[in-house]
């Protein structure tokens, strides 16, 4: 049991390391999803939009009341999400609120009306991500276009993330659960099928062990078309307690303003086991206080000590290069590191000692040929001469 523990002990601190922090914002909405993905850590992110929805005919089971209720309904609101990574680069906290002002109309038991406005969703939580894949590099592939080019098998395995939290009840009392606080667990997936294509799957369990709890599952898939325009498709199912059963179809687009910025939109349609249709469109906008910092060794003093980039944040960057664009990094001293000694190779190509000795064996027969041509010819000579 002791190993046991030991080995969880060491898996989960081998893993903070791994980096969640990307150079571009990395937003939840226009979609309903989840990404198993951490902000990162210092990294304060809002997300916020205006919504219209219309209900034609909603309907549910009040077990207090053994009664039926039907209503169809209308409102506006905002939803507003604020995230933010500590401690590990992992694990990100998060805020789930929504703000509305709603108008019902009821069918059943009997007629009548009722508005309200305030908070109709107040939920707290954490997620982390258990595992993160590694992808082939294809581009360092210069053999074969065709293995530059084919699918990576890899890709179909996804990162996986696991969220945990609790819905409260400060809420109007239109929203309230009957069952009071209630916990919400969740399993986050994705799989980058492309450096454009990209698969979210959620499976998410919420207000359990009340009259009101649910289990749901969210599929998203999202496309990049340029740079900064990007595309999604959604389909969520709800498999409920007492309300019969929906299915809900969206999509929209998001655009990139900055790497800090991003602005989206999208539509809703919902269809439930009555053939009941009802609809949701909304525009928001997600931004970031970027203040995560990565320290990389990129030089040396004179005192031998490492220098280091350090990213500057929001604030720093404002009056360099306009509306939060990052300021250029800038080198601070870090504590000294180990060095280790490595070896050198000289500039000068190695010697080929087989060609050099044959060329020396080549030279040593030139030099006697030489004095052979030279001794004969003295010979001759003393010939001519005698003969005369």
């Amino acid at each position: 049991m002791k190993s046991l523990f030991t080995t969880i002990f060491f898996l989960f601190f081998l893993q903070i390391g791994w980096a969640q922090y990307t150079e571009v914002i990395n937003s939840k909405r226009p979609g309903f999803s989840d990404t198993p993905y951490s902000v990162g850590t210092k990294v304060y992110q809002v997300e916020g939009g205006l919504f219209y929805k219309n209900v034609g005919n909603f309907q549910f089971f009040d077990p207090i009341s053994n009664q039926t209720f039907e209503y169809g309904s209308t409102g506006i609101g905002t939803d507003i999400v604020f995230r933010t990574g500590q401690f590990f680069e992992r694990l990100e906290f998060n805020l789930d609120l929504a703000v509305q002002n709603e108008s019902r109309d009821y069918t059943k038991p009997t007629v009548f009306s009722e508005s309200g406005f305030g908070l109709s969703k107040l939920t707290i939580g954490a997620k982390y991500l258990l595992y993160q894949p590694v992808y082939t590099d294809k581009t360092k592939e210069i053999h074969s276009w065709k293995a530059r080019n084919s699918f990576d098998t890899k890709r179909l395995i996804p990162a996986v993330g696991v969220y945990g939290g609790f819905n409260t009840n400060l809420l109007h009392e239109m929203y309230k659960n009957a069952g009071g606080v209630s916990p919400r667990f969740a399993i986050f997936t994705q799989n980058d099928l492309s450096n454009r294509l990209i698969v979210l799957t959620n499976f998410i369990m919420d207000n359990l062990f009340t009259d009101q709890s649910e289990n749901s599952y969210i599929i998203t898939v999202t496309y990049s078309l340029t740079e900064k325009w990007s595309v999604f498709g959604e389909n969520q199912g709800f498999f409920r307690k007492n309300v019969p059963n929906d299915f809900q179809f969206g999509a929209g687009g998001a655009y990139l303003i900055n790497n800090n910025m991003q602005a989206d939109f999208s539509a809703r349609m919902i269809f439930d086991e009555r053939n009941d249709s009802s609809y949701l469109i909304g525009a928001g906008i997600s931004w970031r206080l970027d203040r995560h910092k990565d320290q990389i060794i990129t030089a040396k003093t004179d005192n031998n000590e490492p220098l280091v980039e350090e990213k500057k944040g929001f604030f720093g960057g404002l009056f360099a290069g306009g509306l939060f664009k990052k300021n250029k990094n800038k080198s601070t001293k870090m504590r000294s590191v180990k060095s280790s000694k490595v070896k050198t190779r000289s500039l000068v190509p190695p010697v080929n000692k087989k060609a050099q000795k044959a060329k020396k064996k080549q030279n040593k027969r030139l030099i006697k040929d030489q004095k052979a041509r030279e001794k004969a010819e003295k010979k001759y000579n003393k010939k001519a001469k005698d003969s005369n």
